[in-house]
């Protein structure tokens, strides 16, 4: 299926990823927007999009990144990509910091980076053809025109599973399954070697996404490539990935192997997430105990202290509002160094964080304790009331 053009070297049968060189280092990767207001535009203040962000991705590996909508995932793609310029900290590719590189420094290594959007139907212009589209890496790069362009459109056509004889329709004439191998075909025309995928299968049907997927899985193992693979579905990620982080307001709060982190997750947030992914067994579904968050997601605006999960956290103690924890840190628990939790009390294996009680706010992480503490509230006919005095909140539940 792959075409002489390309050919790339791949790793060795059996290759552990663990012990890959690492392609990819985010040391302190921080972006603050600026809030501005009046007619002069004034910056009255920042937005912590992310905060600190400390990983590396290793050749030949996919590191899952997920966490709720608004925790930073899509613009931290952006920094990797120098989409967006970092506020501090520093993104090292091959050993390069490319946070330093002007445009023109970026250019070469444009060829090595890529990203997958997350909307098919927005990330193509609907006014050019599918050749066009799909040959813009070249023409930008003057690696090939003419025939030779041609001939490589078609064979990226081809490796994606599309029909090479539909080059010249427009997008609008493909399913948005389609549409994404259109992106996905763009973003190999150079042969990179670390593909960004920000959420590539979320506007898809389920079918869909299982070929996409496939898809990917299929191009990795054949070109070598290295993915950050940013979903809200953990089951997709589970699925995908050698290792997750799990990012919270703008914050990576555990680090881990697949494996390890969905059957014994340490952090606090982590367990929330995989509490509410749904069942296909109904039976299972009813005998396990679902963690329910309280409150809202503070705003990046005015971010908690310490620990920026503390407010929700079933855990809490007051070192948790007083110290931000790091990602190896952690009470009790002896974690692998691929397995990393910014936690200062980690969840021990076992243990059922429904009976926890936080001694900051004093409130079970259970639906009961949630919907009772609402209904103690004298006069609260909004269920979204609160009584800032006794730390009583709503139940904003865990969205994976």
């Amino acid at each position: 299926m792959t075409s002489p053009s390309l050919d790339k070297s791949t790793p060795a049968a059996g290759t552990s990823s663990s012990g890959g060189e690492p392609i990819l280092r985010l040391s302190g990767v921080t972006k603050n927007f600026p809030m501005r207001s009046g007619v002069f535009g004034r910056t009255t203040g920042s937005v912590s999009a992310v905060a600190g962000v400390d990983f590396e991705l290793r050749k030949g590996e996919t590191l899952g990144l997920v966490g709720e909508s608004g925790c930073g995932k899509s613009t931290l793609a952006r920094l990797i990509m120098g989409l967006l310029p970092v506020s501090a900290g520093s993104v090292e590719f091959e050993g390069q910091d490319i946070t330093k590189l002007s445009r023109s420094g970026m250019r070469p290594l444009r060829r090595e980076m890529q990203m997958i959007f997350q909307d098919p139907y927005g990330s193509l212009n609907p006014r050019r053809r599918v050749g066009s589209i799909i040959g813009d890496p070249f023409a930008i790069h003057k690696i090939a025109d003419g025939e030779d362009r041609v001939r490589r459109v078609k064979e990226l056509m081809e490796l994606v599973g599309l029909n090479p004889e539909h080059y010249n329709r427009f997008p609008a004439d493909f399913s948005g399954g389609q549409r994404q191998r259109i992106g996905v075909a763009r973003a190999l025309a150079l042969r990179p070697k670390l593909l960004v995928c920000d959420e590539p299968v979320s506007a898809l049907d389920v079918s869909i996404q299982a070929q996409v997927i496939n898809l990917l899985d299929d191009l990795q193992d054949e070109l070598g490539l290295s993915y950050i693979f940013i979903a809200h579905d953990l089951s997709v990620v589970r699925h995908v990935s050698d290792r997750v982080a799990v990012m919270y307001l703008g914050k990576v709060v555990e680090l881990g192997t697949a494996e390890r982190l969905y059957t014994e997750p340490r952090h606090p947030y982590t367990n929330a997430l995989l509490s509410a992914v749904p069942l296909a067994d109904p039976d299972r579904a009813a005998q396990r105990k679902r963690l329910v968050l309280v409150g809202d997601v503070p705003s990046p605006v005015n971010p908690p202290s310490g620990c920026r999960f503390h407010p929700r956290c079933p855990k809490a103690q007051e070192k948790c509002a007083a110290e931000v924890p790091t990602l190896d840190s952690g009470e009790g628990v002896a974690l692998d160094p691929d397995d990393l939790a910014a936690c200062h009390f980690p969840v021990l294996p076992g243990e059922d964080l429904t009976q926890a009680r936080s001694a900051l706010t004093g409130v079970q992480a259970t639906p009961e304790a949630v919907f009772g503490a609402i209904g103690s509230n004298p006069g609260s006919g909004d269920p979204t009331n609160r009584d800032s005095t006794n730390g009583d909140s709503t139940n904003s539940g865990a969205r994976a």
